[in-house]
Protein backbone atom coordinates (compact mmCIF):
# COMPACT_ATOMS: atom_id res chain seq x y z
CA UNK A 1 0.00 0.00 0.00
CA UNK A 2 1.13 3.35 -0.77
CA UNK A 3 1.46 6.55 1.68
CA UNK A 4 -1.95 7.65 0.52
CA UNK A 5 -3.96 4.76 1.12
CA UNK A 6 -2.09 4.43 4.55
CA UNK A 7 -3.30 7.76 5.77
CA UNK A 8 -6.49 7.45 4.28
CA UNK A 9 -7.19 3.96 6.42
CA UNK A 10 -5.69 6.43 9.73
CA UNK A 11 -8.32 9.08 8.86
CA UNK A 12 -11.31 7.07 8.12
CA UNK A 13 -10.20 4.84 10.79
CA UNK A 14 -11.15 7.78 13.24
CA UNK A 15 -14.91 8.93 11.19
CA UNK A 16 -15.80 5.31 12.52
CA UNK A 17 -14.41 6.03 15.67
CA UNK A 18 -16.43 9.43 15.84
CA UNK A 19 -13.36 11.57 16.51
CA UNK A 20 -13.75 13.35 12.98
CA UNK A 21 -16.73 13.70 11.02
CA UNK A 22 -17.37 13.02 7.15
CA UNK A 23 -16.75 16.76 5.92
CA UNK A 24 -13.49 17.16 8.10
CA UNK A 25 -11.75 14.36 6.84
CA UNK A 26 -12.38 14.89 3.47
CA UNK A 27 -11.04 18.83 4.04
CA UNK A 28 -7.62 16.85 5.61
CA UNK A 29 -7.71 14.28 2.72
CA UNK A 30 -8.23 16.66 0.23
CA UNK A 31 -11.06 15.09 -1.77
CA UNK A 32 -14.63 16.29 -1.86
CA UNK A 33 -17.51 14.99 0.73
CA UNK A 34 -18.99 13.08 -1.98
CA UNK A 35 -15.44 10.92 -2.45
CA UNK A 36 -14.91 10.47 1.30
CA UNK A 37 -18.83 9.02 1.73
CA UNK A 38 -17.71 6.35 -1.01
CA UNK A 39 -14.29 5.79 0.32
CA UNK A 40 -15.84 5.28 3.90
CA UNK A 41 -17.87 2.48 2.58
CA UNK A 42 -15.45 0.74 0.69
CA UNK A 43 -13.21 0.84 3.97
CA UNK A 44 -16.51 -0.35 5.98
CA UNK A 45 -16.98 -3.36 3.52
CA UNK A 46 -13.36 -4.05 2.22
CA UNK A 47 -11.84 -3.39 4.79
CA UNK A 48 -7.72 -1.48 3.94
CA UNK A 49 -7.84 -3.53 1.12
CA UNK A 50 -11.06 -1.42 -0.32
CA UNK A 51 -9.42 1.71 -0.44
CA UNK A 52 -6.51 0.04 -3.28
CA UNK A 53 -7.09 1.46 -6.66
CA UNK A 54 -8.85 -0.99 -8.76
CA UNK A 55 -6.55 -0.37 -11.83
CA UNK A 56 -3.34 -1.05 -10.12
CA UNK A 57 -1.19 -4.56 -10.94
CA UNK A 58 -3.61 -4.59 -14.19
CA UNK A 59 -2.10 -4.05 -17.99
CA UNK A 60 -3.33 -0.23 -18.75
CA UNK A 61 -5.79 -0.29 -21.52
CA UNK A 62 -3.26 1.87 -23.75
CA UNK A 63 -0.43 -0.72 -23.72
CA UNK A 64 0.83 -2.08 -26.65
CA UNK A 65 1.04 -5.54 -28.04
CA UNK A 66 4.39 -7.14 -26.88
CA UNK A 67 4.83 -8.30 -30.14
CA UNK A 68 4.88 -4.93 -31.51
CA UNK A 69 6.98 -3.79 -29.06
CA UNK A 70 9.27 -6.40 -29.48
CA UNK A 71 9.07 -5.26 -33.87
CA UNK A 72 9.90 -1.57 -33.03
CA UNK A 73 12.53 -2.13 -30.67
CA UNK A 74 14.38 -4.49 -33.17
CA UNK A 75 13.78 -2.10 -36.37
CA UNK A 76 15.60 0.74 -33.96
CA UNK A 77 17.92 -1.37 -32.74
CA UNK A 78 19.15 -2.70 -36.50
CA UNK A 79 18.04 -0.16 -38.48
CA UNK A 80 17.96 2.99 -37.18
CA UNK A 81 19.94 2.67 -34.02
CA UNK A 82 21.60 6.26 -34.45
CA UNK A 83 17.96 7.94 -35.07
CA UNK A 84 16.65 9.53 -31.71
CA UNK A 85 13.02 8.77 -30.40
CA UNK A 86 11.38 11.47 -32.01
CA UNK A 87 12.91 10.89 -35.19
CA UNK A 88 12.59 7.04 -35.14
CA UNK A 89 9.13 7.59 -34.41
CA UNK A 90 8.21 9.41 -37.76
CA UNK A 91 10.13 7.32 -40.07
CA UNK A 92 8.19 3.93 -37.91
CA UNK A 93 4.99 5.51 -38.94
CA UNK A 94 6.01 6.91 -42.27
CA UNK A 95 8.21 3.41 -43.63
CA UNK A 96 6.27 0.55 -41.06
CA UNK A 97 2.98 2.67 -40.40
CA UNK A 98 3.76 2.28 -36.77
CA UNK A 99 1.80 4.25 -34.84
CA UNK A 100 4.00 5.01 -31.78
CA UNK A 101 4.02 7.97 -29.03
CA UNK A 102 7.68 9.03 -29.20
CA UNK A 103 7.74 8.95 -25.09
CA UNK A 104 6.89 5.51 -25.14
CA UNK A 105 9.40 4.49 -27.63
CA UNK A 106 11.92 6.49 -25.87
CA UNK A 107 10.97 4.11 -22.97
CA UNK A 108 11.96 1.00 -25.02
CA UNK A 109 14.77 2.44 -26.20
CA UNK A 110 16.28 3.30 -22.38
CA UNK A 111 15.34 -0.10 -21.06
CA UNK A 112 16.87 -1.86 -24.23
CA UNK A 113 20.10 0.48 -23.69
CA UNK A 114 19.88 2.26 -26.91
CA UNK A 115 19.00 5.81 -26.09
CA UNK A 116 20.70 7.46 -22.87
CA UNK A 117 18.44 10.10 -20.62
CA UNK A 118 20.02 13.18 -20.22
CA UNK A 119 21.24 12.33 -16.87
CA UNK A 120 23.17 9.56 -18.33
CA UNK A 121 24.91 11.73 -21.05
CA UNK A 122 26.16 13.97 -19.07
CA UNK A 123 30.22 14.31 -19.36
CA UNK A 124 32.55 15.58 -16.72
CA UNK A 125 36.18 16.93 -17.15
CA UNK A 126 38.27 15.15 -14.91
CA UNK A 127 41.16 17.78 -13.65
CA UNK A 128 44.27 16.68 -15.26
CA UNK A 129 47.42 17.22 -13.62
CA UNK A 130 50.12 19.60 -14.13
CA UNK A 131 53.25 18.52 -16.57
CA UNK A 132 56.01 17.74 -13.88
CA UNK A 133 58.84 20.12 -15.64
CA UNK A 134 59.56 23.45 -16.59
CA UNK A 135 59.30 24.23 -20.58
CA UNK A 136 57.29 21.00 -21.18
CA UNK A 137 53.95 22.45 -22.13
CA UNK A 138 52.88 25.91 -22.66
CA UNK A 139 49.41 27.19 -22.99
CA UNK A 140 49.15 29.94 -25.14
CA UNK A 141 45.72 32.01 -25.87
CA UNK A 142 44.49 34.99 -27.13
CA UNK A 143 41.97 37.05 -24.78
CA UNK A 144 39.87 40.22 -26.38
CA UNK A 145 39.02 42.86 -23.94
CA UNK A 146 38.51 46.56 -23.39
CA UNK A 147 41.98 46.62 -21.31
CA UNK A 148 42.56 50.09 -21.21
CA UNK A 149 38.79 50.74 -20.78
CA UNK A 150 37.42 53.58 -22.15
CA UNK A 151 40.86 55.01 -22.40
CA UNK A 152 41.99 53.23 -25.50
CA UNK A 153 40.47 50.43 -28.47
CA UNK A 154 39.86 47.24 -27.53
CA UNK A 155 42.97 44.83 -27.99
CA UNK A 156 43.85 41.47 -27.53
CA UNK A 157 46.27 40.11 -24.55
CA UNK A 158 48.48 37.15 -25.47
CA UNK A 159 49.29 34.88 -23.12
CA UNK A 160 51.59 32.31 -22.73
CA UNK A 161 52.20 30.24 -19.35
CA UNK A 162 53.49 27.31 -17.94
CA UNK A 163 51.77 24.30 -17.61
CA UNK A 164 53.99 23.31 -14.62
CA UNK A 165 54.47 26.34 -12.67
CA UNK A 166 51.60 28.59 -13.97
CA UNK A 167 54.29 31.21 -14.47
CA UNK A 168 53.41 33.90 -17.29
CA UNK A 169 56.16 33.50 -19.42
CA UNK A 170 54.92 36.28 -21.87
CA UNK A 171 52.56 38.88 -22.60
CA UNK A 172 51.58 40.83 -25.63
CA UNK A 173 48.96 43.50 -26.20
CA UNK A 174 48.53 42.93 -30.52
CA UNK A 175 45.83 44.55 -32.72
CA UNK A 176 43.80 40.81 -33.12
CA UNK A 177 44.67 37.21 -32.43
CA UNK A 178 46.10 36.46 -36.14
CA UNK A 179 49.61 34.82 -37.39
CA UNK A 180 51.49 37.91 -37.42
CA UNK A 181 50.63 38.46 -33.99
CA UNK A 182 51.49 34.70 -32.78
CA UNK A 183 55.26 35.56 -34.54
CA UNK A 184 56.15 38.58 -33.06
CA UNK A 185 55.04 37.40 -29.66
CA UNK A 186 57.20 33.56 -30.14
CA UNK A 187 60.15 35.60 -31.19
CA UNK A 188 59.61 37.29 -27.59
CA UNK A 189 59.25 33.94 -26.19
CA UNK A 190 62.55 32.34 -28.18
CA UNK A 191 64.68 34.74 -27.19
CA UNK A 192 63.89 35.03 -23.98
CA UNK A 193 63.46 31.56 -22.89
CA UNK A 194 64.49 28.98 -25.79
CA UNK A 195 62.24 26.42 -27.20
CA UNK A 196 59.86 24.28 -25.23
CA UNK A 197 58.92 20.65 -26.08
CA UNK A 198 55.38 21.75 -26.90
CA UNK A 199 52.52 24.62 -27.09
CA UNK A 200 48.60 24.13 -26.02
CA UNK A 201 46.51 25.79 -27.73
CA UNK A 202 42.56 25.50 -29.00
CA UNK A 203 41.44 25.11 -32.36
CA UNK A 204 41.79 28.62 -33.51
CA UNK A 205 42.93 28.82 -37.61
CA UNK A 206 46.11 30.17 -36.55
CA UNK A 207 47.25 26.77 -35.48
CA UNK A 208 45.11 24.09 -37.00
CA UNK A 209 43.47 24.04 -40.41
CA UNK A 210 39.93 23.47 -40.17
CA UNK A 211 40.09 21.05 -43.99
CA UNK A 212 43.16 19.04 -44.16
CA UNK A 213 41.49 17.78 -47.30
CA UNK A 214 41.87 21.00 -49.33
CA UNK A 215 43.29 21.50 -52.29
CA UNK A 216 45.86 24.15 -51.62
CA UNK A 217 48.18 25.04 -48.61
CA UNK A 218 50.47 22.48 -47.72
CA UNK A 219 48.66 21.02 -44.88
CA UNK A 220 49.55 22.65 -41.78
CA UNK A 221 49.49 26.51 -41.14
CA UNK A 222 51.98 29.10 -41.21
CA UNK A 223 52.57 29.09 -37.38
CA UNK A 224 52.55 25.14 -37.52
CA UNK A 225 55.52 24.88 -40.70
CA UNK A 226 57.57 27.88 -37.89
CA UNK A 227 57.34 25.54 -35.26
CA UNK A 228 57.83 22.54 -37.15
CA UNK A 229 61.05 24.05 -38.64
CA UNK A 230 61.97 25.60 -34.83
CA UNK A 231 61.42 21.43 -33.72
CA UNK A 232 58.52 23.00 -31.50
CA UNK A 233 54.90 20.63 -31.01
CA UNK A 234 52.38 22.11 -31.73
CA UNK A 235 48.89 20.29 -29.78
CA UNK A 236 45.18 21.04 -29.80
CA UNK A 237 42.77 20.84 -27.16
CA UNK A 238 39.29 19.65 -27.48
CA UNK A 239 37.52 21.73 -25.08
CA UNK A 240 38.26 25.46 -23.38
CA UNK A 241 38.13 23.30 -20.08
CA UNK A 242 41.23 21.45 -21.24
CA UNK A 243 43.72 24.32 -21.55
CA UNK A 244 42.16 26.10 -18.37
CA UNK A 245 44.72 27.25 -16.61
CA UNK A 246 45.09 30.22 -19.51
CA UNK A 247 41.79 30.26 -19.67
CA UNK A 248 41.70 31.30 -15.44
CA UNK A 249 44.66 33.59 -15.81
CA UNK A 250 43.31 35.45 -18.61
CA UNK A 251 40.26 35.97 -16.35
CA UNK A 252 42.67 36.81 -13.70
CA UNK A 253 44.52 39.25 -15.77
CA UNK A 254 40.93 41.05 -17.07
CA UNK A 255 40.32 41.87 -13.05
CA UNK A 256 43.89 42.59 -12.03
CA UNK A 257 45.99 43.90 -15.19
CA UNK A 258 43.19 46.16 -16.07
CA UNK A 259 43.58 47.98 -13.04
CA UNK A 260 47.34 48.10 -12.81
CA UNK A 261 46.75 49.85 -16.45
CA UNK A 262 44.50 52.41 -14.87
CA UNK A 263 47.15 53.20 -12.35
CA UNK A 264 49.89 53.75 -14.77
CA UNK A 265 47.69 55.99 -17.10
CA UNK A 266 48.56 53.37 -20.43
CA UNK A 267 45.92 54.21 -22.51
CA UNK A 268 47.56 52.39 -25.64
CA UNK A 269 48.93 49.49 -27.26
CA UNK A 270 52.42 51.17 -27.15
CA UNK A 271 52.17 51.84 -23.34
CA UNK A 272 50.75 48.56 -22.69
CA UNK A 273 53.80 46.62 -23.93
CA UNK A 274 56.17 48.56 -22.12
CA UNK A 275 54.44 48.21 -18.73
CA UNK A 276 53.83 44.50 -19.38
CA UNK A 277 57.55 43.39 -17.85
CA UNK A 278 57.07 44.41 -14.70
CA UNK A 279 53.54 43.68 -14.12
CA UNK A 280 54.98 39.92 -15.53
CA UNK A 281 57.44 39.44 -13.22
CA UNK A 282 55.44 40.71 -9.77
CA UNK A 283 52.66 38.28 -11.12
CA UNK A 284 55.09 35.64 -11.21
CA UNK A 285 57.06 36.18 -7.82
CA UNK A 286 53.36 36.45 -6.08
CA UNK A 287 51.78 33.51 -8.09
CA UNK A 288 54.23 31.24 -9.63
CA UNK A 289 54.58 27.60 -8.09
CA UNK A 290 57.54 25.46 -7.98
CA UNK A 291 57.14 22.62 -10.52
CA UNK A 292 57.45 18.62 -9.30
CA UNK A 293 60.62 18.38 -11.19
CA UNK A 294 63.79 21.12 -11.16
CA UNK A 295 65.05 20.19 -14.66
CA UNK A 296 64.50 22.70 -17.52
CA UNK A 297 63.09 21.57 -20.74
CA UNK A 298 63.65 24.46 -22.60
CA UNK A 299 65.80 24.20 -25.53
CA UNK A 300 68.70 26.43 -26.67
CA UNK A 301 67.46 28.53 -29.84
CA UNK A 302 70.52 27.76 -32.20
CA UNK A 303 69.18 29.85 -35.16
CA UNK A 304 70.83 33.06 -36.30
CA UNK A 305 68.64 36.38 -36.15
CA UNK A 306 68.22 36.52 -39.83
CA UNK A 307 67.73 32.95 -39.96
CA UNK A 308 64.88 33.44 -37.45
CA UNK A 309 63.25 35.96 -39.13
CA UNK A 310 62.92 33.99 -42.52
CA UNK A 311 61.13 31.55 -40.42
CA UNK A 312 58.22 33.52 -38.79
CA UNK A 313 57.19 34.78 -41.85
CA UNK A 314 54.88 33.58 -44.31
CA UNK A 315 56.21 31.63 -46.83
CA UNK A 316 53.98 29.98 -49.78
CA UNK A 317 54.84 28.51 -52.86
CA UNK A 318 53.77 30.39 -56.26
CA UNK A 319 54.13 29.01 -59.81
CA UNK A 320 55.88 31.43 -62.49
CA UNK A 321 53.77 31.51 -65.84
CA UNK A 322 55.89 32.31 -69.40
CA UNK A 323 55.10 36.08 -68.50
CA UNK A 324 57.61 35.96 -65.46
CA UNK A 325 54.41 36.57 -63.41
CA UNK A 326 53.11 35.31 -60.60
CA UNK A 327 49.62 35.96 -58.08
CA UNK A 328 49.84 36.80 -54.85
CA UNK A 329 48.11 38.68 -52.11
CA UNK A 330 45.51 40.11 -54.85
CA UNK A 331 48.41 41.50 -56.67
CA UNK A 332 50.26 40.62 -59.70
CA UNK A 333 53.56 40.27 -59.28
CA UNK A 334 56.01 40.62 -62.03
CA UNK A 335 59.91 39.33 -62.00
CA UNK A 336 62.49 41.31 -64.13
CA UNK A 337 64.28 39.95 -66.71
CA UNK A 338 67.62 38.16 -65.92
CA UNK A 339 69.83 35.19 -66.69
CA UNK A 340 68.24 33.00 -63.75
CA UNK A 341 64.59 34.42 -64.36
CA UNK A 342 64.94 33.30 -67.75
CA UNK A 343 64.78 29.26 -66.29
CA UNK A 344 61.49 29.62 -63.98
CA UNK A 345 58.30 30.14 -66.38
CA UNK A 346 56.89 26.49 -64.82
CA UNK A 347 58.99 26.74 -61.95
CA UNK A 348 57.69 27.58 -58.46
CA UNK A 349 58.80 30.43 -56.41
CA UNK A 350 58.95 31.01 -52.52
CA UNK A 351 57.48 34.41 -51.35
CA UNK A 352 58.43 35.55 -48.49
CA UNK A 353 56.10 37.83 -46.46
CA UNK A 354 57.58 40.06 -43.80
CA UNK A 355 55.69 42.05 -41.24
CA UNK A 356 57.81 45.38 -41.15
CA UNK A 357 58.89 45.11 -45.08
CA UNK A 358 57.96 44.82 -48.29
CA UNK A 359 57.56 40.50 -49.48
CA UNK A 360 60.97 38.97 -51.20
CA UNK A 361 60.65 36.22 -54.16
CA UNK A 362 63.33 33.59 -53.50
CA UNK A 363 64.22 30.57 -55.54
CA UNK A 364 66.32 28.16 -53.84
CA UNK A 365 68.06 30.86 -51.90
CA UNK A 366 68.28 33.02 -54.15
CA UNK A 367 66.63 36.96 -54.36
CA UNK A 368 65.01 37.57 -57.24
CA UNK A 369 63.94 41.16 -58.10
CA UNK A 370 60.71 42.39 -59.10
CA UNK A 371 57.76 44.89 -59.97
CA UNK A 372 54.54 44.95 -58.82
CA UNK A 373 52.04 45.42 -61.49
CA UNK A 374 48.98 45.43 -59.70
CA UNK A 375 48.13 46.72 -56.05
CA UNK A 376 44.65 46.40 -54.20
CA UNK A 377 44.77 47.73 -50.79
CA UNK A 378 41.01 47.52 -50.34
CA UNK A 379 39.85 44.61 -47.95
CA UNK A 380 38.32 41.97 -50.08
CA UNK A 381 34.94 41.99 -50.66
CA UNK A 382 32.74 39.04 -49.16
CA UNK A 383 36.22 38.18 -47.19
CA UNK A 384 35.86 35.11 -44.23
CA UNK A 385 36.78 37.19 -41.24
CA UNK A 386 36.90 35.10 -37.83
CA UNK A 387 34.94 36.30 -34.68
CA UNK A 388 37.95 37.35 -33.05
CA UNK A 389 39.70 39.24 -36.09
CA UNK A 390 36.23 41.13 -36.36
CA UNK A 391 37.21 44.46 -34.47
CA UNK A 392 40.45 44.87 -35.67
CA UNK A 393 38.92 44.28 -40.23
CA UNK A 394 36.39 46.87 -39.01
CA UNK A 395 39.15 49.67 -37.99
CA UNK A 396 40.88 48.96 -41.11
CA UNK A 397 37.83 49.29 -43.30
CA UNK A 398 37.00 52.48 -41.88
CA UNK A 399 40.31 54.16 -42.17
CA UNK A 400 40.57 52.70 -45.66
CA UNK A 401 36.94 54.60 -46.34
CA UNK A 402 38.18 58.19 -44.67
CA UNK A 403 41.05 58.03 -47.39
CA UNK A 404 39.40 56.99 -50.07
CA UNK A 405 38.01 59.56 -52.39
CA UNK A 406 34.92 58.93 -54.31
CA UNK A 407 35.64 58.23 -58.52
CA UNK A 408 34.01 59.40 -61.11
CA UNK A 409 33.19 56.02 -63.36
CA UNK A 410 33.82 56.91 -67.06
CA UNK A 411 32.14 55.71 -69.72
CA UNK A 412 33.65 53.84 -72.67
CA UNK A 413 33.15 56.94 -74.75
CA UNK A 414 34.07 59.10 -72.36
CA UNK A 415 37.43 57.40 -72.14
CA UNK A 416 38.11 57.64 -75.80
CA UNK A 417 37.60 61.30 -75.76
CA UNK A 418 33.69 61.75 -77.48
CA UNK A 419 32.45 65.11 -76.43
CA UNK A 420 28.72 65.79 -76.69
CA UNK A 421 27.57 68.50 -78.98
CA UNK A 422 24.46 69.75 -79.74
CA UNK A 423 21.63 68.21 -82.36
CA UNK A 424 21.68 69.52 -85.76
CA UNK A 425 18.77 69.08 -87.87
CA UNK A 426 19.25 68.71 -91.97
CA UNK A 427 16.44 69.06 -94.10
CA UNK A 428 16.29 70.21 -98.16
CA UNK A 429 16.10 74.05 -97.36
CA UNK A 430 19.11 73.42 -95.02
CA UNK A 431 21.71 76.35 -95.68
CA UNK A 432 24.95 76.31 -94.24
CA UNK A 433 25.75 79.23 -91.98
CA UNK A 434 29.21 80.97 -92.49
CA UNK A 435 31.58 81.29 -89.94
CA UNK A 436 31.13 83.59 -87.12
CA UNK A 437 33.67 86.66 -87.68
CA UNK A 438 36.68 86.71 -85.43
CA UNK A 439 36.81 89.28 -82.50
CA UNK A 440 39.37 91.25 -84.15
CA UNK A 441 37.31 91.63 -87.08
CA UNK A 442 34.17 92.88 -85.17
CA UNK A 443 36.65 95.35 -83.72
CA UNK A 444 37.47 97.24 -86.87
CA UNK A 445 34.02 96.98 -87.85
CA UNK A 446 33.18 98.71 -84.96
CA UNK A 447 36.27 101.19 -84.67
CA UNK A 448 35.24 102.68 -88.58
CA UNK A 449 31.75 102.77 -87.84
CA UNK A 450 30.73 101.02 -90.94
CA UNK A 451 27.69 98.84 -89.54
CA UNK A 452 25.25 96.86 -91.80
CA UNK A 453 22.67 94.94 -89.76
CA UNK A 454 24.67 91.71 -90.55
CA UNK A 455 27.25 92.85 -88.96
CA UNK A 456 25.39 94.83 -85.76
CA UNK A 457 23.80 91.88 -85.01
CA UNK A 458 26.98 89.57 -85.51
CA UNK A 459 28.45 92.02 -82.64
CA UNK A 460 25.78 92.50 -80.67
CA UNK A 461 25.55 88.58 -80.06
CA UNK A 462 29.28 88.08 -79.22
CA UNK A 463 29.42 90.95 -77.06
Amino acid sequence: MSERDLRRIEVLSDVRAGRRTVAAAAAVLAISARQAFRLLARYEADGGSGLIHKARGRISNRSHNEGIRNYAVELVKTRYADFGPTLATEVLLDKHQLRIGKETLRRWMMAEGLWLSRTQRRTFHQPRLRRESYGELVQIDGSDHRWFEQRGEPCTLLVFIDDATSKLTQLRFVPSESTDSYFEALQGYLQVHGCPVAFYSDKHTVFRVNKPDAKGGQGMTQFGRALAELNIEILCANSSQAKGRVERANRTLQDRLVKELRLANSSDMAAGNEFLPGFLERFNEKFALAPARTENLHRRLNVQASQLTDILCHRELRHVSQQLSLAYDRRQILLERSELADKLPGQYVEVYDFADRPPEVRWKGHLLPYGVFSRDQRVSHTATIENKRLSHALTIVRAQQELKRPTTVLTSSAKGGYMKRGRKLYGPDYVEKPPAPKAVEICKIAKCGDFTHSHSTTATALY
